[in-house]
């Protein structure tokens, strides 16, 4: 009988699920913010207002964005730089510090 490899999924363990409850009750605050401007444009308030709170949803995700980057590095670049170390394998911090700064850069646009 063969034995098939089974990948293992390494990104099993995400630094954010320490504060997954916070970041779900950010999101979900950003949600109903996102629902309030949608019923602001329905009921054809002014623009500016509008924009007011479109600016606070972008600031409100920026700040969920900057977290999400933090724990990536703190857990997930530190992780890989720690095997890099064990095993002498340049690639896996290169990876992870590709990754955040693609990341990164989707943001910045």
């Amino acid at each position: 009988m063969e034995t098939v490899a089974v990948p293992v999924d390494e990104h099993v363990n995400h630094a954010y699920t320490t504060n997954k409850d916070a970041l779900l009750k950010r999101l979900s605050r950003i949600e109903g913010q996102v629902r309030g401007v949608s019923r602001m444009v329905e009921e054809e308030k002014y623009c500016i207002d509008i924009l007011t709170q479109i600016s606070a949803i972008n600031a409100a995700l920026h700040k969920v964005s900057l977290g999400l980057i933090e724990d990536h590095v703190s857990h997930c670049v530190v992780n890989a730089a720690a095997r890099t170390i064990e095993t002498g394998d340049q690639s896996f911090v290169a990876d992870k510090v590709s990754e955040v700064t693609t990341a990164i850069g989707r943001l910045l646009r």
